[in-house]
């Protein structure tokens, strides 16, 4: 609970949120966590989660505020600092080794090695703490960190750009492009904010793609890459096979698909998680999900096509949907953003709450959360 706090609380806990943020897509399978260090109205020092979890952002603001500065200052949190020894000591033994004399976290960490022994380790020390305070803030930014610890499996986030009548494709099969240049770049910054991009293997053909964050200095942010490839279709010779020695490609077929082809693709560098069909034939989507969790995903992005999208809407595993739409119209002989869902009344039809709309040059970008299903903020 929230006890004790300042009129400039919010301030620097919300400043320690939107510092966490930097760490989306890197910090994975960790939270992307801020640290802000303030001792007499002053800032001290900051961090954030670095690249694969390591530095921490309580371990970093120390580091950057210096042994005089960080005792007797408040260290606002997004995250309950950890309880657990893993390849470091745990962030709230450092505090208050540190002297930090309070403590604002934003958030208790569901994780079973921490879930409030963190707090409890400051409390123990004689350190001041409180909780709560800009909850629904940090939930949100780390929505992908609390669903794989919550649920098991990554946040989905699917990205969809289409004209106005939900076309992603004319009938003929030409997209390049729907959307113009400035909205292509929000979506490489979606994507620099994932640690995974995921398309179909038909897209994979078809396109060609590389999945990489194509921003001027900032190809190092470029995600990890996911096929959905029922029967191991994806040539060797894709750019995406090629480059699987780079950065990681991770194939999601059935547990049955040709074991030469499985050879082939994990010779070139590739990972194959075999999954059991689902009803329609394919792996079965939220099983899949489970699967890239447990090798500790926490934020994936869905670019496409159409069958993947309706898989993951059917079985309501879809959490966000990032809408790019362009002002034109192809009409309906052209291919749909989203394949059959199998809707008979509208009760049945996947429902989303909007976030926001964003003008985008020419294009819009609409958000949406999903309605239905378990809650994750804590």
């Amino acid at each position: 609970m929230t006890t004790n706090l300042d009129p400039a609380d919010r301030r620097h806990l919300t400043a320690a949120i939107w510092l966490g943020r930097r760490a989306l897509g890197r910090a994975w399978p960790n939270p992307a966590v801020g640290c802000v260090l303030v001792k007499d109205g002053r800032v001290v020092g900051r961090g954030w989660t670095g690249a694969g979890g390591r530095p921490h952002a309580e371990t970093e603001a120390l580091r950057r505020a210096g042994e005089a500065a960080a005792r007797g200052a408040t260290a606002y949190v997004s995250l309950e600092p950890c309880a657990h020894h893993g390849k470091t000591p745990p962030c709230a033994e450092a505090l208050a080794a540190a002297g930090v004399a309070r403590v604002v976290a934003a958030i208790e960490d569901p994780d079973p090695r921490v879930s409030g022994r963190g707090l409890a380790m400051l409390r123990t020390a004689g350190v001041a703490v409180a909780v709560g305070l800009c909850r629904e803030h940090a939930a949100e930014a780390n929505a992908g960190f609390l669903t794989r610890v919550v649920h098991g499996r990554p946040q989905v986030l699917l990205k969809l750009a289409t004209t106005l009548d939900g076309r992603i494709a004319t009938r003929t099969g030409e997209s390049r492009w729907i959307t113009g240049a400035a909205a292509r770049a929000r979506a490489h910054l979606l994507r620099a904010g994932s640690d995974a991009v995921a398309i179909g293997v038909d897209t994979a053909i078809a396109d060609d793609p590389g999945l990489d964050c194509r921003l001027p200095g900032m190809a190092d942010r470029s995600p990890a890459r996911v096929v959905f490839d029922s029967r191991l279709r994806l040539p060797p010779t894709s750019r995406l096979v090629r480059s699987a020695e780079d950065r990681p490609l991770w194939i999601i077929a059935r547990d049955d698909a040709p074991e030469d082809a499985k050879t082939a693709l994990e010779a070139a560098g590739c990972m194959v998680i075999p999954i059991a069909p689902g009803a329609d034939g394919r792996p079965d989507a939220e099983a899949a999900l489970m699967a890239l969790g447990d090798r500790g995903l926490t934020r994936l992005m869905v670019e496409g096509g159409a069958a993947l999208a309706g898989a993951l809407l059917r079985r309501g595993l879809v959490d966000r949907i990032h809408w790019f739409r362009a002002p034109r119209l192809i009409g309906g002989d052209g291919l749909a953003a989203v394949g059959a869902l199998a809707v008979e009344g509208l009760a049945e039809a996947p429902a989303y709450r909007r976030l926001g709309i964003d003008e985008i040059g020419d294009d819009a970008m609409e958000t949406y959360a999903r309605m239905a299903g378990p809650e994750i903020s804590q």
